[in-house]
């Protein structure tokens, strides 16, 4: 039998709550059923996720296949970065560092912003973290209680209504279809604020639309009064004008990024957010308690990045540049139209309606069928549906060999 005690608030301590949960007599080694908690209970499948582990078997079964699927570079971290990184472990840079950040890192941040952008940053506003998830995570606990709402695009990055659900939170969604350009408008966001509204999530350039706010649209969301909370993470990988952060419109905004698209660095788990003064305390209580700190030789590699691996970086954007042409004519050649071409990130969302409303059991065919994995557009909210995301982390051959076994495939449906 497994008894569970708790105190009740207030209360002497000798007065307490039992609260037995066990396994019927005889029984005592069964698992016991379990029910996840009900601010969890809405949370969803990452569907990108399974495709990826389906086309994982298929490779294993000795299937050729063609990863479309997921928003990662298929580069290596650059080389100055991963040396960084080494010398780091060789130096002993093996400990934890204080749980925001070392200050080298975070100063260098503050400065990448400035120069950029031209927008003077504190590095004390800056907190280091091990990823943008784990960020978010973090912000939202700091920011919500329960029953409080944030407003996100619909479609969104399929993880962010977990984010906001795993903090007690209610996400809302305002259209953000082809109606709308695939961008968010201020009169959509206007018509969803509460006197529960407690932020608004924006994600600029896009995934999965590879859609960009334009200055005057940032200006108008900002002007709404709600605190603005911008996902930066594509930022440097956008073909055209210069992106536009938050932190140019309001001091107040909270800003999230990190290294792991622009430097090719998914793996290290490294990123960072941008918050005004006031907030930076209780972050750095959260990440003292959740993480403790980031790994002292992954920021070592991200001061490295933000000094000498730029030219880098830039050098792997132009080449995501040839290949979004390439993948935008190609999905035209094969009649999956593409309502805005996307001019950041690395996708393209491609509408695939006259082939069925849904977009998973279309994702799982084509797999299976082409041995091409997409993303179903089911995976990134109502929104979505009918559509599919193709990423273009993958070379110029392999994207046109991929259209032409979906266009083949397509074709006799």
């Amino acid at each position: 039998m497994h008894i569970i005690i708790t105190y009740k608030e207030g209360q002497p301590r000798k007065k307490k709550d039992f609260r037995c949960i066990f396994n019927p007599p005889g029984d005592i080694n069964r698992p016991m059923k379990y029910t996840p908690p009900e601010r969890i209970r809405d949370i969803k499948p990452f569907l990108v996720m399974d495709i990826l582990e389906r086309a994982r078997q298929l490779e294993a079964a000795g299937r050729d296949v063609i990863h479309l699927e997921v928003g990662e570079p298929d580069f290596d971290t650059p080389g100055v970065i991963v040396r960084a990184a080494q010398q780091a472990l060789a130096d002993g840079h093996t400990h934890y560092t204080t749980a925001l950040g070392i200050p080298e890192l975070r100063e260098a941040i503050a400065d990448h912003y400035h120069r950029r952008y031209g927008v003077s940053i504190a590095p004390s506003r800056v907190v280091v973290t091990s990823g943008t998830s784990p960020a978010m995570l973090m912000l939202f606990a700091a920011l919500l209680e329960a029953g409080d709402e944030v407003i996100i695009s619909d479609p969104h990055y399929a993880c962010y209504p977990s984010f906001i659900l795993s903090a007690g939170g209610v996400p809302i969604l305002a259209p953000t279809g082809a109606e709308e350009g695939f961008v968010l408008q201020a009169d959509k966001v206007r018509e969803r604020i509460t006197p529960r509204t407690r932020g608004l999530l924006v994600n600029s350039p896009s995934n999965p639309t590879g859609s960009r706010l334009q200055k005057a649209e940032i200006e108008a969301l900002t002007a709404l009064g709600l605190p603005l909370i911008s996902d930066e993470i594509y930022h440097g990988l956008s073909y055209g004008a210069r992106d536009h952060t938050a932190l140019e419109f309001s001091d107040e905004a909270f800003v999230v990024n990190g290294f792991s698209k622009y430097f090719a660095m998914t793996g290290w788990r490294l990123g960072y957010m941008i918050v005004p003064g006031r907030y930076v305390r209780t972050l750095e209580i959260l990440q003292q308690n959740y993480f403790i700190s980031p790994n002292p030789f992954v920021q070592l590699g991200g001061l490295a990045a933000l000094r000498e691996g730029i030219p880098d970086a830039e050098k792997m954007r132009e080449i995501y540049d040839e290949r979004r042409k390439v993948m935008i004519r190609g999905l035209k050649k094969i009649g999956l139209p593409v309502h805005r071409e996307p001019d950041g990130a690395f996708y393209a969302l491609a509408d695939a309606h006259p082939f069925g409303e849904d977009s998973l059991r279309l994702a799982r065919e084509i797999l299976e069928a082409t041995g091409v994995a997409l993303a179903p557009g089911a995976d990134f909210g109502p929104g979505g549906e009918g559509f599919l995301r193709f990423s273009y982390c993958n070379s110029a051959e392999n994207i046109e060999t991929a259209l032409t076994r979906v266009g083949q495939y397509l074709s006799g449906k």
